[in-house]
């Protein structure tokens, strides 16, 4: 759990509705910037897409591991 830990630290010790509210939208904003990077390197053609298309699965499959990271924390699910 300690990994986790080190790779989802906003994930982790959320005591108030607040601060699940703040997790939640950091890790949605930082997918709509990945977002936005994927849209201008999508320009680029072949090697572009490609890395885009990475890119924005790596970071897609990061940030609905965070959020739901967050919601079983703060349920008191996960310690």
């Amino acid at each position: 759990m300690d990994m986790v830990k080190k790779y989802f630290p906003k994930s982790f010790g959320l005591e108030d509705v607040k601060a699940l509210v703040i997790s939640i939208l950091i890790y949605i904003v930082v997918d709509v910037l990945c977002g936005v990077v994927c849209a201008v390197l999508g320009i680029i053609p072949l090697l572009g897409g490609i890395v885009a298309w990475v890119l924005g699965t790596v970071v897609g499959i990061y940030t609905t591991v965070g959020i739901v990271l967050s919601v079983l924390s703060f349920l008191k699910v996960i310690k």
